[in-house]
């Protein structure tokens, strides 16, 4: 009797460790699905994109000036962001910590100098992943158009 405690709680263990198998293999095949979407993307508009190794794709129309920021600046931003359809989700300018932003923001800002520009192709497992917000559905693919106007 002293041991069912004991086995219960390797159980739950267990089961825990197997469902971060599954998420990881899950976000795995999101992450190819989404890929597939970005690259058909490029394809179709005749866009040539740089693809980093965690799977963020960027076109750099303006590299900026001096240093770049890093997870510790306090990026201030004007972007556009739309779902890979282009309808639009959100605009405007604003200033936050870029620790504080989603993965792929958190990649791809770090490219630019100060008044650089960009266009961030985010698969989901760098945004929001399964996790609707307003205005974008789980599992999209965003795109921004960022510029860097300051970092400090």
């Amino acid at each position: 009797m002293q041991h069912i405690p004991k086995l219960i709680a390797i159980l739950f263990i267990l089961s825990l460790v197997s469902c971060n198998k599954d998420d990881d293999k899950d976000n795995e095949v999101q992450l190819a699905e989404d890929i597939a979407k970005i690259e058909n993307y490029l394809e179709e508009h005749h866009l040539e994109a740089t693809k980093t190794a965690s799977g963020l794709f960027y076109i750099i129309s303006s590299p900026g000036s001096g240093t770049h920021p890093d997870i510790n600046s306090n990026v201030t931003v004007n972007y556009t962001g739309k779902l890979i359809d282009g309808s639009v989700f959100d605009s405007g300018v604003f200033t936050s910590p870029l620790r504080n932003l989603i993965q792929g923001w958190q990649e791809g800002i770090p490219l630019l100098g100060s008044d650089g520009r960009c266009r961030l192709f985010i698969p989901s497992t760098l945004g929001y992943g399964a996790n609707a917000q307003s205005g974008i559905p789980a599992n999209s693919v965003l795109i921004f158009d960022i510029h860097l106007i300051s970092f400090e």
